[in-house]
């Protein structure tokens, strides 16, 4: 793994941050307007660099290229062997460059540079690598027929895929779209967030550079009502994969009924529960991961675990571990490395912390620790984790995500209350359960509803396990083999004999 050194993450600070330009065709250019957005850092709240402010009509020059792509064959029919080689190759180039793209990320949304750096270039190389290995791995099927019929089923390229990604990490998000997509044969225009496009152009041209073909990847930027609402009302879209909030998810699948239907995989937020049990096996452990699981990339991540039950004999006690972990917590700059937690990725997101502890507080929700905005005389954007207690479920910071470090935090007596309170929101993204009991942990595994149950641990799973999300949490699943299955269409041939 790459070694983190001050020095060169200074040096590497200091160079100019590049325009996020568009890539179409295996070009990089401007919107076709010339219009630009100022791209801010939440380090400091300064001008970073700028983003070309694209429109529909960009969008149009990019599915075009990714259909011409597509339809000569350059990469939908090149040899799986071939395919391979060149998703491998962009992986060793991702790696190669890891702490440049790390720290490139940082400035744009600024993640800790320890966290960037792993869940960023060092998780999208692995992902890209693990989906490069399955390319020649993976074949039809012969069904079970009678003996003068041959029943063949065929996995083909849906076409094109749009991936639209968030924020937060978008290198490791975006390989969790753009490889099964690429690796099933299809071709893809990808439209990172304005708030962290920086490292995704990035990591872009390193794919050409590994030698993906003109048009097989293409990158878009702008504002997402614009550029999003073009690549869900595109014709010409065969499927569209995004990450992001329930309300842009809602807009999506509308303008895919409005447009060609094309099919629409959604990850979307979460309000994750976190049961704690007496018979934990290790409550220490049980108590640095709870405050890990919130307040790791300052809660924004998906699966957080922003709602945390505990058993009413250990409550008070195990709070006070979770808050001891809370306030050794060192936020500030988050290119230094005596800082274990950054900024949050923009004003927006600051304010929206602030503004759900107060109406949290307001509410009746009691304030253990935290609660204000910190280093405001830096012009970053900046919050003490923070942790509430005693909260009820009609409490919005109970329903509705923060996507900040905000724990809300109550006991329970007995599991069939804690099987209420971890299913009373709409969400249902992930989960941890910690006990002892095995025949509890598989009851509770079997009762809550989420995309994922975590035992006595919390997060860590790696690329070759599912993410995704049941009721308002989203549908299809990221990471796994699974993955593929969204970028491929089946065709059945029935041969008689």
């Amino acid at each position: 793994m790459t070694q983190l050194d001050q020095q060169r993450i200074d040096a590497l600070a200091q160079a100019p941050a590049p325009k996020a330009l568009n890539i179409i065709d295996g070009q990089t250019m401007a919107a076709d307007s010339g219009q630009e957005m100022v791209i801010t850092s939440p380090i400091d709240g300064q001008p970073l660099s700028t983003l070309a402010d694209s429109s529909a009509q960009d969008v149009d020059r990019a599915v075009a290229a990714a259909r011409r792509s597509f339809e000569a064959g350059v990469w939908s029919a090149m040899a799986p062997s071939a395919r391979k080689a060149v998703l491998l190759k962009w992986a060793d180039l991702i790696e190669a460059n890891a702490l440049e793209l790390a720290v490139l990320g940082v400035r744009d949304n600024g993640t800790d540079i320890r966290t960037a750096l792993k869940g960023e270039p060092t998780s999208a190389a692995a992902t890209i690598r693990f989906y490069a290995e399955a390319i020649d791995k993976r074949g039809g099927e012969i069904t079970p027929t009678k003996p003068d019929v041959l029943s063949l089923i065929h996995k083909e390229p849906v076409g094109v895929v749009g991936a639209i990604i968030p924020w937060n990490f978008p290198l490791m998000i975006g390989a969790w779209k753009v490889a099964p997509a690429l690796a099933a044969g299809n071709s893809v225009v990808l439209k990172p967030s304005e708030d962290a496009c920086l490292s995704t152009l990035r990591f872009v041209e390193l794919a050409h550079e590994a030698g993906l073909p003109p048009g097989a990847l293409n990158l878009i930027n702008g504002r997402g009502p614009v550029v999003g609402q073009a690549l869900g009302l595109h014709m010409d879209v065969d499927v569209l994969a995004f990450t992001g909030s329930g309300a842009v998810g809602r807009k999506l699948m509308d303008y895919a009924a409005r447009s060609n239907l094309k099919r629409v995989y959604l990850e979307l937020g979460g309000k994750s529960p976190n049961l704690v049990f007496a018979d934990a096996p290790d409550l220490d452990a049980a108590a640095a991961q709870t405050a890990a699981s919130i307040f790791r990339n300052n809660g924004q991540v998906c699966v957080a675990a922003s709602r945390l039950a505990v058993e009413r004999s250990i409550y008070d006690a195990f709070l006070d571990k979770v808050c001891a972990h809370a306030e050794a917590l060192q936020i500030g700059n988050p290119l230094h490395l005596n800082n274990t937690t950054g900024a949050l990725a923009n004003a927006a997101q600051l304010q929206k912390t602030k503004d759900a502890v107060a109406l949290a507080l307001s509410e009746g929700a009691e304030l253990s620790t935290g609660g204000h905005a910190l280093l405001t005389d830096s012009g970053g954007y900046y919050h003490q984790p923070t942790i509430l207690r005693d909260v009820t479920p009609d409490m919005s910071v109970v329903q509705n995500e923060v996507f900040g470090p905000v724990l809300a935090a109550r006991s329970f007596e007995t599991e069939d209350e804690a099987i209420r309170i971890a299913n009373e929101t709409v969400f249902g993204l992930s989960s941890a359960v910690w006990t002892s009991n095995l025949s509890r942990a598989h009851r509770m595994i079997g009762r809550i509803k989420s995309g994922q149950v975590h035992v006595n641990c919390f997060s860590g799973s790696d690329v070759t396990s599912p993410l995704g999300g049941v009721r308002q949490s989203g549908n299809g699943s990221d990471k796994s083999l699974h993955a593929l299955e969204k970028y491929e269409n089946l065709k059945a041939a029935w041969i008689q004999l």
